[in-house]
């Protein structure tokens, strides 16, 4: 009896590699083997800056908030601790929002935190 080759199973899980490789240079889209490597990596890749990119966009909003906190003369750490002693829950992608799009309200925020905390610290 011959040996088959499931030749359609086969055909379908090459076709799907060398879809996914489309846009890639050379005999990377063009090679089934090469093809192959290259998809794996990608992949890789995509799963790897998938979490990498709420670290990425944490430390944005903490650069933007602390240079807002800069410009009230007032540094980031002493800020957030007091709003965390004054209840003011606000995330920080919502601070940075303020902070870039509304500078006047973001000083307002500092304004009630130095108010009821008593920072008068300088940088």
């Amino acid at each position: 009896m011959p040996r088959t080759s499931n030749s359609p199973a086969s055909r379908q899980r090459r076709k799907k590699v060398l879809e996914r490789a489309k846009g890639y240079r050379q005999g990377r889209s063009k090679l089934f083997r090469k093809a192959k490597e290259f998809v794996e990596k990608g992949l890789s890749y995509a799963y790897r800056d998938r979490r990498r990119k709420k670290r990425d966009f944490r430390k944005l909003w903490i650069a933007r908030i602390s240079a807002a906190c800069k410009l009230n003369e007032v540094s980031y750490s002493s800020f957030m601790d007091g709003l965390k002693k004054n209840d003011i829950e606000i995330n920080r992608k919502m601070l940075a929002e303020l902070a870039f799009n509304e500078p006047e309200r973001f000083s307002d925020l500092v304004a009630q935190v130095k108010g009821k905390q008593g920072l008068n610290e300088n940088i």
